[in-house]
């Protein structure tokens, strides 16, 4: 917890017990969830906690660059503690996104393509996950 308490004040954020339990659970999970997920997990730990809190929670760690926010299928926002350049896979089954490594990370360390100067680099893969694949959950 003393970890995430100077990750938030480093970058100028108040560490109320609220961010830092949020920060937390974005750390722990692999979900990259969304704010509906991040609520419905923090109401059993804080009960009193809104989803106002959240969003201005959310918005802030993804301004300061404590998160990353994914937009994947275009319809909602996710969030991902592991700001580290990577890649994310999308299983249109099931609908859970993973963190996927893979070699093709050569763009990651330029500024400039074409004159374009490049502030963020966002890679998805969709597709149907090896779990879905393994249950039979996919038909050509």
């Amino acid at each position: 917890m003393k970890h995430i308490q100077t990750t938030i004040k480093d970058k100028g954020i108040k560490p109320t017990y609220q961010r830092l339990k949020i920060l937390e659970y974005l750390i722990e999970t692999k979900k990259h969830p969304t704010v509906e997920m991040i609520y419905n997990n923090m109401k059993r730990v804080i009960p009193t906690i809104s989803k106002t809190t959240i969003y201005n929670t959310m918005n802030s760690f993804v301004e300061k660059g404590i998160l990353n926010a994914l937009s994947v299928t275009g319809t909602e926002l996710r969030y991902d503690a592991n700001i580290s350049p990577h890649h994310h896979f999308l299983c249109k089954k099931c609908g859970k996104l993973y963190d996927i490594q893979t070699k093709a990370t050569d763009f990651y360390d330029k500024k400039v393509i074409d004159g374009n100067k490049i502030d963020e680099v966002h890679v998805y893969f969709k597709g149907i996950c090896k779990k879905c694949l393994d249950k039979g959950n996919y038909k050509n």
